[in-house]
């Protein structure tokens, strides 16, 4: 059975509004255009900063540019809490370890999953040593992206680093249609490939 993810953040954004919260969010993002509907969602509950890690963008100038895109958006963003912004490192051989003997693998199969891990790995631990209450991803918003794998490692990975994941499926509630929107409004760069060098 298909669980509704979108229910789930609803039910816990009602809880953190019933106690008069603002917690701390770390958000992973891939890029500007998937983080926009993701920020303008969760800036209105939660205190963000997004990390913009992702070791498997080809080549180093388009992760330089996407980094500076997810940036440039951040600070043009009008948001209810202060958005903070963390680059990572371009660190590539990451993962091209990971994706190793999984190079022919179709686009959305266990290299994808290997890379979702990675990067939400990499956030889970940072969220432990920044002392966020929550961390999640913007992944989820792609139609492309299967939410159920998302939010199966980002539960992994709560038990793992002892910081509760933000469940997720930003794709409803027309979210992809309004990253789209607010995409054309800022005039951000969309690319036309997820980012590594196999789906390129």
């Amino acid at each position: 059975m298909n669980k509704n993810y979108q229910k789930v953040l609803d039910e816990t954004i009602k809880k953190i509004q019933l106690n008069n919260e603002v917690p701390t969010l770390l958000i992973h993002s891939c890029c500007a255009p998937c983080s926009s509907y993701c920020l303008e969602y969760l800036s209105e509950f939660f205190e963000i900063t997004v990390v913009y890690y992702n070791p498997n963008i080809f080549p180093e100038e388009e992760y330089e540019f996407r980094a500076a895109e997810q940036e440039r958006f951040i600070n043009s963003f009008k948001s209810k809490y202060p958005i903070k912004f963390v680059k990572a490192p371009y660190t590539p051989s990451v993962f091209y370890d990971i994706a190793k003997g999984l190079e022919k693998e179709p686009e959305g199969g266990e290299r994808c999953t290997k890379c979702y891990k990675l990067r939400l790995e990499y956030t889970a631990r940072l969220a432990r040593d920044m002392n966020m209450d929550y961390f999640t991803t913007t992944l989820s918003i792609s139609p492309l992206k299967d939410a159920h794998r998302l939010n199966s490692i980002g539960l992994e990975l709560e038990e793992i680093y002892k910081v509760p994941y933000l469940v997720s499926d930003f794709k409803k509630k027309n979210g992809y249609k309004r990253s789209v929107e607010l995409s054309k409004e800022y005039e951000m760069y969309r690319q036309n490939f997820c980012g590594c060098i196999y789906s390129k």
